[in-house]
Formats: structure tokens, C-alpha cells, sequence
């Protein structure tokens, strides 16, 4: 996922729009009042389950657009001694799938030269604050939230929108940012309003279950199955 930066983001030491060189970019500098998921990682590599969040998100949230934010670089699988395959391929390979009109590949973050994901929101908002931004992650990245640089201020910064995986929803719901911000958990039923709500606020959806990784499909592993709903009891 998007995360951190070579440098700490500093507004004086921003780049120029006209620097950053990205078509998406300029796009969105023209349209105003957009919605708009922020969906990072690595994405190394990008597989159906990527579209499977992204598509699920861009219709209960009514999102006009949902940006794949492809990471440069993810510090905490650096820290565990996981090199990336290159940015270049990454982002061919999620462009391949994100066909979607409304789905849109960028490498923003390595153009604004960030890496911690606080440091690119902060960067996004300060040069698009016209856009209503929301971030997107996996059940298992709530999981492990706590861990990431700054992620008490991430909530502050933005809603958060978190897709439930196999395995992984318990989990998510008893990480320590789950408990953290509890009160300001929506219920799924008002999930369409999470673009327009203050921040810190909070969703957790539910439903069809996509059991595909990065991971798995990188080792060559087959995917866990999908959790199965609940067996409902014989009538009596």
C-alpha cells in the first residue's frame, strides 16, 4: 500500500504540478467536487482481487473514481526483506486490469516523492483540496495499521473505507485502530456517506469474500477459499 516518503512531506518543498507530468493529475485539477477512493500498495502483482475491492468501492460509496496509488516502495515488507519487482512492471500489469472507466492507475507517489501514505494524503489534499478523498484498504491492512508511521493522523486526515477479507474481518475488528477510533465506526448501512463525513470516520463492509493475495499468487500458492456465510440450524 501507499506509504512513505524519502523525505518527510514539507509544502515548501513541493514539487510543481507542472513537474509531475501525470494525465490523471492534470484531469483531476479540472474537475471539482469529486469523490474519490485512494486504493495504494504495491500491487506486486495486481490480480482480480485488486478490481473485486476497487469496483466494490466505487459502487456502495457512489465514488466517481478510484485511484490505484502504485506504491514505489512498502517500508514494512523492506524492513522484512522483501525487494518489489520494479515500479514499471507493477504498473503495467495494474493497468492490464484496471479497465474500468472509472479506475485509474497512477504513480503520483513516487512523482511527489513520498512513501509514508500520511505524507501522500497530505500532499494530495493540499494540491486537490477541491476533492473529497477516501482511503481504501483490505481487512488485513486495518489488521495492521497500528503499525504504520502516522496512522492516528491518517484517520484525522481521511475516511477510511475496509473491505473484509478471508480470515482477516475478526482480526480488523479488534486491531488496535479498530479500538481506537471505535466511536467513530459507521454502520454499513450509511457507507454511501462516508466520502461527505468528517474525518476520523470509518467503515467495515462485508460480503462476498475475494480469497486472492498478492502474495499467494507471487509464490504460487492457491488462494485460501473464501469464508462460507453461516449454516443456519434445521427447523425444528
Amino acid at each position: 500500500m501507499s506509504f512513505a516518503a524519502r523525505a518527510r512531506f514539507a509544502p515548501e518543498r513541493a514539487v510543481p504540478d507542472a513537474a509531475l507530468g501525470d494525465p490523471l493529475w492534470r484531469a483531476a485539477g479540472r474537475r471539482r467536487g469529486m469523490t474519490v477512493g485512494l486504493y495504494g500498495g504495491s500491487f506486486d502483482p495486481a490480480h482480480e482481487g485488486h478490481v473485486h475491492v476497487a469496483l466494490r468501492a466505487l459502487r456502495r460509496l457512489s465514488l466517481d473514481e478510484v485511484w490505484w496509488l502504485v506504491s514505489p516502495g512498502n517500508p514494512l515488507k523492506l524492513k522484512a526483506g522483501r525487494v518489489s519487482a520494479p515500479l514499471a512492471d507493477r504498473v503495467a500489469g495494474a493497468r492490464s486490469l484496471a479497465r474500468h472507466p472509472r479506475l485509474r492507475v497512477t504513480t503520483i507517489e513516487s512523482r511527489f516523492g513520498t512513501r509514508f501514505t500520511l505524507d501522500t494524503v497530505r500532499a494530495l489534499k493540499a494540491r486537490r483540496p477541491h476533492i473529497r478523498f477516501v482511503w481504501i484498504m483490505g481487512a488485513d491492512g486495518l489488521a495492521e495499521l497500528h503499525r504504520w508511521r502516522g496512522w492516528r493522523e491518517l484517520m484525522a486526515e481521511l475516511p477510511l473505507l475496509v473491505i473484509d477479507r478471508p480470515g482477516y474481518g475478526a482480526r480488523a475488528a479488534a486491531a488496535p485502530a479498530a479500538r481506537r477510533f471505535a466511536r467513530h465506526r459507521l454502520p454499513e448501512a450509511r457507507a454511501r456517506a462516508l466520502p461527505r463525513t468528517a474525518p476520523p470516520a470509518w467503515v467495515l463492509l462485508h460480503g462476498r469474500l475475494d480469497p486472492r493475495s498478492a502474495t499467494e499468487i507471487r509464490e504460487g500458492r492457491r488462494p485460501r477459499p473464501a469464508a462460507a456465510p453461516p449454516r443456519r440450524p434445521p427447523p425444528r
